[in-house]
């Protein structure tokens, strides 16, 4: 079995001094006592340079939260694939809830941004997740399952990862059942079977949603759960170290 993956999202979050130092004691830790598992972390892009030269030789990777379609051009305020690679990134969030909503990215865009990651020999991390309301109305699996349809493209499996969080458990401390998030986890590896076959079957699933040293154990021992996206307890190098260890 392939080790699982923890991730940790600082969003916008992080200065360049106390951003380094979690980091500083990130490395320390992973050291003095390796995780069961992989490591990654991504910072705002102000700080992926700083954080890969931190981490560099650790085993920690550093990442980033998007980027733009293209590799280059007239795109003010944007970010291309090749510029997170040369700052040092190795992977790239895509299609997060909060760039859905916020500035309204749709299935076709995210599919587009990960055909860049992939250009760029960067690890994607495509986003999939339901609201409450559409939760409520019994349409979460058919939900999920046409943002994969969108937002994943081809050739996905090798250096593809699919995030699933349910948006209302988003920093909120609320968590889907243990059966709720094993269902989601089996239908979207099902929907990557049949999508890409045996290669759908080695693309890792993280689970995120207010995933805590409290929680990570049970839930990285589900089936089908291959990782974590943590959010806020990645801020606090103790608890994300305490989800790291937590690891199948």
């Amino acid at each position: 079995m392939p080790r699982q993956l923890i991730a940790g999202n600082w969003k916008m979050n992080g200065l360049t001094v106390p951003g380094a130092r979690l980091a500083g004691a990130i490395r320390e830790a992973v050291a003095a006592a390796p995780p069961p598992c992989d490591l990654l972390i991504c910072p705002p892009f102000t700080l992926v340079g700083t954080l890969a030269h931190v981490m560099l030789g650790s085993g920690v990777a550093v990442g980033a939260q998007d980027c733009h379609a293209k590799p280059a051009g007239a795109h003010t305020g944007d970010v291309s694939a090749p510029m997170l690679k040369d700052a040092g990134a190795t992977a790239v969030i895509l299609g997060h809830s909060e760039r859905r909503t916020e500035p309204g990215e749709r299935e076709a865009a995210v599919r587009a941004t990960a055909g860049a990651g992939r250009a760029a020999g960067l690890g994607r991390i495509v986003w999939v997740g339901e609201t409450l309301a559409e939760r409520e109305a019994g349409r979460q699996e058919a939900v999920v399952a046409a943002q994969l349809a969108g937002s994943v493209p081809e050739g996905f499996p090798g250096s593809g990862v699919v995030a699933y969080e349910p948006v209302w458990a988003i920093g909120t401390g609320r968590t889907p059942t243990e059966a709720d998030i094993a269902a989601m986890h089996a239908m979207i590896r099902r929907v990557l079977g049949e999508r890409f076959g045996a290669t759908g079957g080695r693309v890792p699933i993280l689970y995120g949603g207010s995933v805590k040293p409290s929680n990570a154990e049970t839930i990285l021992a589900l089936p089908e759960v291959g990782g974590a996206l943590v959010g806020g307890a990645s801020l606090v190098a103790e608890d994300f170290l305490a989800i790291a260890a937590a690891a199948a």
